[in-house]
């Protein structure tokens, strides 16, 4: 019996056009008015998801930045795990030293250090989501978007370190070599630092979190207060950064355009996220109950 659906957002739970479709929206409503519980668990921050899902009508808990954020229906803030200020002066260290771009996310908002690669980097990240669309496309989408977030430019991010009401949430690194790249980095960063869990949304980041800041463990947390065991947790999602709670969720649902290892790790297939996949899975999953 399925009490609670835990879903990703970037390549699930939103469409190509990053939004939620009126066929998921609605299944996601059918699910909340047959008693499920049903929560978003994203890489984003809460104020780039809770807007998505409130355009369809749909009100949810959150658990935002892999799970370094944790908020319920109202918007109240339940939990939250920094990386340290010490870990992430060193890792700001390695990523400037080796000549990586990347992209600090604190508790007020997305600190970059330089424009044109952050349009570059969300045009690529798009055109990883959705084949589909081309490169220059993706740019203009880019640069629309920036414009509708809150970006924070700094020339230097140890000046954030620097102010005591500010915390570091995720560190995102990118490459365009994708894997090949980011591997070896991720493996360094990890031999360094033993506090930290390293996953990705795509295959050209990885985004760097306090090791207790995973979906999994924050999915986990969340079914705890509802007192329901995680064999009736149902989770959904495309990419590394999911793994934890398709790991732990009783029932897991691997997209369409999932990886190959979170296909393989999952114990379901829904359709893609262009195609009402999380919908079709909700549904799938009411009609056995």
């Amino acid at each position: 019996m399925i009490s609670i659906i835990a879903s990703d957002m970037d390549g699930t739970l939103l469409n190509n056009e990053m939004t939620v479709s009126d066929f998921n929206a609605q299944a996601i409503l059918k699910a909340q008015q047959q008693g499920v519980h049903f929560i978003v668990s994203t890489g984003r921050r809460y104020s780039e998801a809770q807007p998505l899902i409130a355009a369809q009508g749909i009100t949810a808990p959150l658990i935002t930045l892999n799970g370094a954020e944790v908020y319920d229906a109202s918007g109240k803030m339940l939990d939250m795990v920094p990386i340290t200020k010490t870990v992430s002066r060193a890792i700001f260290h390695t990523l400037s030293a080796q000549g990586y771009y990347f992209e600090v996310v604190g508790t007020d908002g997305v600190y970059s250090n330089n424009k044109v690669k952050r349009i570059e980097e969300i045009a690529y990240l798009l055109t990883n989501l959705n084949p589909d669309t081309s490169f220059k496309i993706a740019i203009s989408l880019a640069s629309a978007r920036l414009e509708l977030m809150d970006i924070n430019y700094v020339d230097d991010y140890n000046d954030l370190l620097n102010d005591p009401k500010k915390h570091i949430m995720k560190i995102i690194a990118f490459s365009q070599e994708g894997p090949k790249k980011l591997q070896p980095l991720s493996d360094e960063l990890l031999a360094k630092h033993s506090s930290i869990k390293i996953t990705s949304s795509s295959r050209s980041n990885i985004e760097i979190n306090n090791i207790n800041a995973q979906k999994g463990i924050a999915v986990e947390r969340y079914a705890n207060m509802l007192h329901t065991p995680m064999s009736d947790v149902m989770a959904i999602g495309d990419n590394n950064n999911d793994v934890s709670m398709l790991k732990l969720a009783g029932t897991s649902y691997a997209m369409g355009n999932a990886s190959v290892e979170v296909k393989q790790l999952a114990n379901h297939l829904t359709d893609t996220n262009v195609n009402d996949g999380v919908g079709k899975a909700i549904l799938e999953v009411l009609a056995q109950q």
